[in-house]
């Protein structure tokens, strides 16, 4: 099998067979939890591993048919199946080679989500709630929960900031595409002229931790209670119910107002854990960065990742040079998988481009 070396599926599957064994005896809940996610993630690759080699081997057979040259009504037979199994076995060459690809250890995981109103004003944060609802239905078609965090209104609805939790399974490696600067082009409900106004709104999107990546002493937080209170008065509440954490080490400060007291203490250290957990993951990414940039220069594009034009209907992604005339569909969620898979696509090229450069050198 070409580029994808043959002790490597042996270890893998020599792996899925010791983890089955393990399984099978009696184990403490957290080993069993920690194979049986390995196992979850073994078991498909090898399926395809056995299904690729059934197929290499019915094709070494009719080779050997063809080869022998006997029979010409059975040599014809040969030649016609092997030519329907070569594109099966490219396919499921392909199916493994991403199978294969390294993933991001964060892809299962739930996310916070942050979105922020940038320049623009009241238009801003009017858009911010827009791509906040996009998210919201888009969660809701994947029966992902929602739960916002912190919210900070403006007197038209719009958002000048609004933090959520979106949980569910594979939830970071669905949206974590969408972190970055979003810029809309549209004529505002303020504007009496009918000018069309360019604003921004920025999008950070965060895996939750688990328990074991980030390790929060207790001496090295400050909890400090207050009373919560909503945009023009509305929704005060009489009593300090509002959580606010400052984790002292970093100086990263969580406020969470949006439930009882109780309930912002858990959200507001699961948003506290996450931001820690993030910048970790950032700081070891941005050394892989620089890594990089030294040796193929820099092609950092991630800052304004995408426009939403409204006069003409279309969303376009600049990291990919995509755009689709169905704006109204990706704002409502229905086709922003549309974008994703897209940008996963071109993310695995890119990833398969590497390992055959490897492979070669």
């Amino acid at each position: 099998m070409n580029e994808i070396p043959e002790e490597k599926l042996e270890r893998l599957t020599e792996r899925w067979m010791a983890v089955q064994h393990e399984l099978s005896n009696p184990l403490e809940q957290d080993a069993f939890r920690q194979l049986s996610k390995e196992f979850a993630k073994l078991d498909p690759v090898v399926a395809t591993i056995r299904e690729m080699e059934a197929v290499r081997d019915e094709m070494a057979d009719l080779r050997e048919i063809i080869s022998a040259g006997e029979d010409k009504e059975m040599i014809d037979m040969a030649r016609e199946e092997l030519s329907a199994l070569e594109p099966q076995a490219e396919e499921i060459e392909h199916r493994l080679k991403l199978q294969l690809l390294p993933k991001d250890d964060a892809d299962d995981r739930s996310v916070i989500i942050e979105v922020r109103a940038g320049t623009g004003g009241d238009e801003a944060a009017l858009f911010a709630a827009d791509l906040f609802r996009m998210y919201q239905r888009y969660a809701e078609a994947k029966r992902w929960s929602v739960e916002i965090v912190e919210a900070s209104e403006n007197d038209l609805g719009g958002y000048r900031e609004i933090v959520a939790a979106i949980r569910g399974d594979g939830v970071f490696a669905r949206l974590k595409y969408e972190s970055g600067v979003h810029r809309v082009q549209r004529v505002p409900a303020t504007e009496a002229s009918g000018r069309i106004h360019t604003s921004a709104a920025t999008v950070a999107v965060l895996p939750e931790p688990e328990d074991v990546d980030v390790d929060i002493r207790q001496e090295d937080i400050r909890i400090d209670t207050m009373r919560a209170s909503g945009a023009g008065g509305q929704h005060v509440n009489t009593t300090d119910s509002a959580v606010r954490i400052t984790h002292i080490p970093t100086g990263i400060t969580v406020v969470s107002a949006e439930k009882s007291q109780h309930q912002n203490r858990r959200l507001a250290m699961d948003v506290l854990k996450s931001r820690i957990y993030e910048s970790q993951r950032q700081k070891v990414a941005q050394e892989r960065a620089e890594q990089r940039r030294d040796q193929v220069g820099s092609g950092d594009r991630s800052q304004r990742i995408r426009t939403y034009n409204f006069p003409q209907g279309r969303v376009s992604d600049h990291r990919i040079n995509l755009t689709l005339h169905k704006l109204d569909q990706v704002v409502a969620g229905d086709a922003l998988d549309e974008l994703i898979d897209a940008l996963v696509t071109d993310e695995q090229t890119s990833q398969l481009a590497a390992m055959s450069e490897g492979a070669r050198g």
